[in-house]
């Protein structure tokens, strides 16, 4: 475990910052001023996909989901997906998954403050390891629906293992769930080029529709499915869909 340096920019604290937290250091910001000295639409497009995650959560709640797993879940921020999740079902369970125990420390105690909302330390690309954590387990029933969701995490993984890790939840999760996926990606190469030599925080790939749309091809995607949107100034893909017809069936 990495100990606590608040002189490296950390990748969850960069992005509070975006969101206009205030749970990150000097090198966090400055890093952030940089990113967004090379593109402008950064920070819009961090905001645009906080809006995609609470829809696409409140959309599942409205479904009946009432269970739901974020993982790379990040610093708490509002609406926090338990906040929207329970505006739609009062008794909604949610799990915050992160491998930072800094951010799970803030979880745990801010968010993670009544009955059914949980915080757990675990390596999201693991998923063995995060399937059979005991504090998942006892929070989250996988034979029956569940929200997952994998929100502005999979750029920081290449092609195969964002695939690999599609695949693992979605396989996890039973028909009738829902399954929430957006990544950063881009389309001018000098700015992606631009983007990937200035963010130091961690390496990050770029990566385009057809990969997304390739981590779901086994994936049923409903035809209100909303379509991959580009965010304000920038290139946000955004993308919301079912969980595949091929994972085991729910209880019932």
């Amino acid at each position: 475990m990495d100990a606590f340096d608040t002189t490296r920019p950390n990748i969850a604290r960069v992005y509070d910052f975006w969101l206009g937290g205030k749970d990150n250091f000097v090198a966090d910001r400055e890093l952030a001023c940089t990113m967004t000295e090379v593109n402008l639409g950064i920070p819009a497009m961090a905001r645009a996909n906080r809006e995609f995650v609470i829809a696409a959560v409140g959309k599942a709640a409205e479904a009946g989901i009432r269970q739901f797993v974020d993982l790379g879940a990040g610093l708490p921020t509002h609406p926090a997906v338990h906040e929207a999740a329970r505006a739609v079902n009062p008794d909604a369970r949610v799990v915050y998954v992160d491998s930072d125990p800094v951010v799970v420390t803030h979880a745990r105690a801010l968010l993670a403050t009544m009955p059914g909302i949980y915080a757990v330390e675990a390596d999201i690309t693991r998923p063995d390891e995060v399937l059979a954590h005991p504090a998942i387990g006892a929070a989250v029933d996988w034979a029956e629906p569940v929200a997952v969701v994998l929100a502005a995490i999979l750029h920081f993984h290449d092609d195969a293992t964002a695939g690999r890790l599609v695949a693992a939840y979605a396989d996890a999760a039973c028909a009738g769930s829902y399954l929430a996926i957006s990544v950063f990606s881009g389309h001018d190469d000098d700015m992606e080029a631009g983007s990937r030599a200035t963010y130091t925080a961690a390496p990050f790939w770029i990566h385009s529709t057809a990969d997304v749309g390739r981590w779901l091809d086994d994936v049923d995607v409903p035809p209100n499915c909303s379509p991959p949107t580009p965010a304000s100034g920038g290139c946000c893909w955004t993308g919301w869909t079912c969980c595949p017809r091929r994972s085991r069936n729910c209880s019932g």
